[in-house]
């Protein structure tokens, strides 16, 4: 192995991309036309496990740095804003979760800076809202039952 992060990385793809496949093995796949809830997943992680070959291979063949260390803080922060999200959605709504999850997995990065991220933060909410509340009409609140909606 000459590239240990390729290797690991196509490790990662295969395993999800595997993942997807035996879970959506039980749901109906139908045709491209008429697609069953197991299609999207089977097709997905076929490209997954097909993009985690090629990584895999290309670890053996060009050469590459190490993996550094492992940064702890961060997975706890995105691990845990995204806990705290999904237990919160429905009580807060999409208006009050969404920034909550944004802020606290942006603060991981080792470049987190407050306006831009609030900026984004409600770039993002307002976005999520419109498309996916409004035009796609998702069930979620946009303002749940804490906060009156």
């Amino acid at each position: 192995m000459r590239n240990p992060k390729d290797f690991w990385t196509g490790i990662i793809y295969i395993t999800f991309g595997l993942g997807a496949v035996i879970i959506a093995r039980d749901y109906g796949m139908g045709i491209a036309l008429k697609m069953g809830p197991g299609y999207f997943p089977t097709i997905l992680g076929f490209l997954l496990i097909v993009i985690g070959i090629i990584s895999l291979a290309r670890s053996f063949i060009q050469p590459g740095s190490p993996i550094g260390s492992f940064a702890l803080k961060g997975l706890l922060l995105i691990v845990a804003s995204t806990l705290l999200v999904g237990f919160i959605i429905r009580g807060a709504g999409v208006a009050i979760a969404l920034p909550i999850l944004l802020v606290i997995s942006g603060s991981a990065s080792i470049h987190f800076r407050w306006w831009p991220t609030l900026a984004l933060a409600a770039g993002l909410t307002l976005f999520c809202v419109v498309v996916f509340l409004k035009g796609l009409g998702v069930p979620l609140p946009v303002l749940g039952s804490w906060f009156g909606g």
